[in-house]
């Protein structure tokens, strides 16, 4: 559930050709990895604050299609992993987010959203109800302080009531190993049977004999994958190991971002931020039914009607051949009147054809409703289309 935030791939690329990162700006993070990806080609970029490799030699669609054909391990060591300790742990998390975390089976993960008092996205997070008395917390690194302010703000709120809860924020690096080789690669460095780790399911294990790793499957690519957790003196000796396998390839931001997109994932501060709801944003599914009934987390005066009600306008897909849709294009009704805006949109390598998303008025978020895209300002012919547009790949058993 890894996020670039409001940054498209042109950006990237071009960051990654402008070496004016100077003096005068704030020095950027790094992860553990850093000198790592210099020592393998990575073309550094600035990102949420961090220095981050978007590609390496290989082109952008050829690390794309390697994940998609075999398997790549992108450093995601840059995102922001928290511990909820406490016996009133889960109420704690569930004040914030929409999802319900009470109903998760031990070392079970999900998908969920924070919210605001207007019903607005702050972030999205994966969740894991570990068996270590813990909550597992991953959210993006473009949303690091505001996720962590908040999460103090409301940390001193529940103490003040006498609860029993704690947070800690991990130094843990993480990496993310995806594609239908992932499983083969990684089984000969776990003794857990991988067939028995399903999607979003996590399990604490030694990788390749690195103590302290923490395994969840899942990831931002509509591919089987795993995120691992790894102590930070250990990651590039985890990295390296993973390397050693033919089939596993090192990638960056760049195919992060078109592998996310082809698998119709949200993009953090692209495609939802605070200013669209769980239910504008197609969401919807990531609200706990038993949250639903409560009304009990932020936003939910907001929210809940919109569920009955349609609101004004939807996420959608995007399909069209010609100029790239990105960011930002227009998105016109066939008499040319505009009705929404892309929000994400790349060349699909996958598909040779473009693929977007972005939100139009409900009226026109039908499937297959024929609609014009304004690219340099000429109209280009797109339709409606389901995501995730390429098939996802998720492991949920034999």
């Amino acid at each position: 559930a890894e996020p670039l935030t409001d940054v498209s791939l042109e950006r990237l690329l071009a960051s990654a050709r402008d070496s004016r990162f100077n003096s005068r700006q704030a020095p950027l993070k790094r992860t553990p990895l850093h000198d790592f990806h210099v020592a393998q080609g990575g073309k550094m970029v600035e990102f949420a604050g961090w220095s981050m490799p978007v590609q390496y030699k290989d082109s952008h669609i050829s690390s794309h299609l390697h994940t998609r054909h075999q398997c790549s391990a992108f450093d995601v060591s840059h995102m922001l992993q928290t511990k909820v300790y406490g016996k009133d742990r889960v109420k704690f998390i569930e004040s914030l987010i929409v999802g319900d975390i009470a109903e998760l089976k031990d070392n079970q993960g999900t998908l969920s959203l924070f919210t605001n008092a207007k019903g607005g996205i702050m972030d999205d997070l994966i969740v894991t109800k570990t068996d270590q008395g813990y909550l597992y917390v991953v959210s993006n690194a473009g949303c690091a302080d505001k996720d962590s302010a908040h999460m103090k703000a409301k940390l001193q709120e529940f103490k003040v009531a006498g609860h029993d809860v704690d947070l800690e924020y991990l130094e843990e690096s993480l990496i993310a190993l995806q594609g239908p080789s992932m499983a083969g690669v990684l089984q000969e460095g776990v003794s857990d049977d991988l067939n028995k780790l399903t999607f979003m399911s996590s399990v604490l294990t030694p990788v390749f004999g690195i103590r302290g790793c923490r395994v969840t499957r899942c990831g931002y690519t509509g591919e089987d994958g795993v995120e691992i957790s790894v102590p930070p003196g250990s990651v590039i000796a985890l990295m390296e190991r993973l390397l050693a396998c033919s089939q596993v390839k090192l990638a960056g931001l760049g195919a992060r971002d078109s592998l996310r997109l082809e698998a119709g994932l949200c993009l953090y501060g692209n495609d939802i931020d605070e200013t669209t709801t769980p239910v504008e944003a197609s969401l919807v599914w990531t609200i706990g039914k038993r949250r639903r009934q409560a009304r009990d987390f932020p936003g939910a005066d907001i929210i809940i009607p919109q569920i009955k009600a349609k609101t004004q306008r939807k996420r959608v897909g995007l399909i069209s051949t010609g100029p790239p849709i990105r960011q930002h294009t227009p998105i016109l009704s066939l008499d040319g009147r505009i009705i929404g805006e892309v929000t994400s949109g790349c060349p699909s390598p996958c598909l040779k054809q473009n693929v977007a998303m972005g939100y139009v008025e409900t009226s026109f978020s039908k499937l297959g409703t024929h609609i014009q895209v304004e690219v340099r300002k000429k109209f280009v012919p797109a339709v409606i289309s389901k995501m995730p547009f390429v098939p996802t790949n998720y492991y949920t058993g034999y």
